[in-house]
């Protein structure tokens, strides 16, 4: 199955680099990795993954966006373990990925973050402010964002910037679900009271916050992350969020299949999610919204709300 990615790397050398470029859609033909032989336009992107405007069709869309620490090579295989996974949990949309040009290691998080302040701006012009123009045209697509990581961070960089660009912000415009998994966001600035996070709130249906108190990556004592605040992917969502905003503690999930007698990867405790059934079944329940956020099977309120195996 072919997957279909938008990328904002640049090029060097006739091959996708590590810095930042214009953005391209491609469509990446089943175990291949992307290269400019899978460019296509934007025109046959939008209708291969959406459809024609004026045919008025109705799909689901999730763009995966990927964090820091993230090689091509590898972000084409989450996409298409999410695009499999998704669908055997019962989700029969598209999914696509924004791929942004993370350097590929840990060392290069400061780096990684600045690029991804760039790139947000590409995601609100190539991707956002499109569907913006599709919603004008009468398409009624439902459009979710999945974002890991330093993709929350990418996000919520758009939604703000999209609300400043005057072309975007007169379209009455909004997305469907999104999901944060281990954001790598401030949890005081998804607050409802932060300007920060007002854009985000404003332009989506629901928010809904996976995270996992046992992440080491998004520890404060970590080198590369020295002065941050607390994050939203390791001690969840502010008591005063919006009540849009739902948070899904995941830790007692995570310890079922990761005891913490045994050693645990900083890699693992932060991306476990993409390889558990029972994350991929509460996520695709969360993008069909059929039923309230408190009876979700997947979930358990004790006192808050949970991923279990339901």
């Amino acid at each position: 199955m072919d997957s279909y990615i938008i990328s904002t790397r640049g090029i060097r050398n006739g091959l996708f680099s590590i810095e930042p470029g214009p953005t391209r859609f491609l469509k990446v033909p089943a175990n291949k990795n992307p290269s400019l032989l899978h460019q296509i336009t934007r025109t046959q992107f939008i209708e291969e993954v959406i459809g024609k405007p004026k045919a008025q069709k109705c799909d689901d869309v999730v763009v995966f966006i990927h964090g820091y620490n993230v090689k091509q090579s590898e972000l084409i295989a989450r996409h298409r373990t999410i695009r499999t996974n998704l669908g055997n949990a019962g989700y029969s949309g598209a999914v696509l990925s924004f791929d942004w040009p993370a350097k590929g290691t840990a060392a290069n998080y400061l780096e990684d973050r600045s690029d991804a302040r760039r790139v947000a701006l590409q995601l609100v012009d190539d991707c956002i402010s499109m569907f913006a123009a599709l919603v004008k045209t009468g398409c009624k697509v439902n459009l979710h964002l999945l974002a890991h990581s330093t993709g929350g961070f990418i996000i919520r960089e758009a939604f703000d910037d999209a609300d400043d660009r005057n072309k975007i912000a007169k379209v009455n415009w909004s997305v469907s679900q999104i999901c944060f998994v281990a954001a790598d966001v401030a949890a005081k600035d998804m607050s409802d009271a932060s300007s920060n996070s007002n854009s985000l709130y404003r332009h989506c249906v629901r928010l809904t916050n996976y995270y996992n108190p046992y992440d080491s990556v998004l520890k404060l004592s970590n080198v590369k992350r020295v002065g941050v605040a607390p994050r939203t992917g390791r001690v969840g969502l502010p008591l005063d969020a919006p009540v849009k905003a739902v948070g899904v503690d995941c830790g007692a999930r995570f310890l079922k299949t990761h005891p913490v007698t045994k050693p645990i990867l900083d890699s693992v405790s932060h991306g476990w999610y993409f390889d558990d059934t029972i994350f991929y079944r509460d996520l695709a329940y969360t993008l069909a919204g059929d039923i309230d956020r408190e009876v979700i099977p997947t979930r358990t309120r004790s006192p808050v709300l949970g991923l279990v195996e339901g």
